[in-house]
């Protein structure tokens, strides 16, 4: 792959099941930190929808990777001007 794909397209940066594990298990996604489950679905659908979205997982707007970002309570949509979905308090 060339160095101008986006990470989500890159192996060593696709996450697995067990790292996603990983990261709600750190105090960076503790409970109070990260939405209910029904919350992150409906974040997830919305940026599957979104033309941004790339290979499912890296949002061409902010490079993140998305199934990790939509747990994020204080986290909205980085699409400009179009977000999909807003942080919550």
């Amino acid at each position: 792959m060339a160095d101008t794909d986006c990470k989500g397209c890159r192996e060593g940066y696709r996450v697995t099941e067990a790292q996603m594990q990983r990261l709600l298990a750190t105090s960076a996604f503790a409970p109070d930190k990260r939405v209910e489950a029904a919350t992150y679905e409906r974040r997830l659908e919305a940026c599957r929808s979104c033309a941004k979205l790339e290979d499912g997982v890296t949002c061409r707007a902010c490079g993140c990777i998305m199934p990790v970002v939509a747990w994020l309570r204080a986290r909205e949509c980085p699409l400009p001007g179009q977000r999909r979905w807003a942080s919550e308090p």
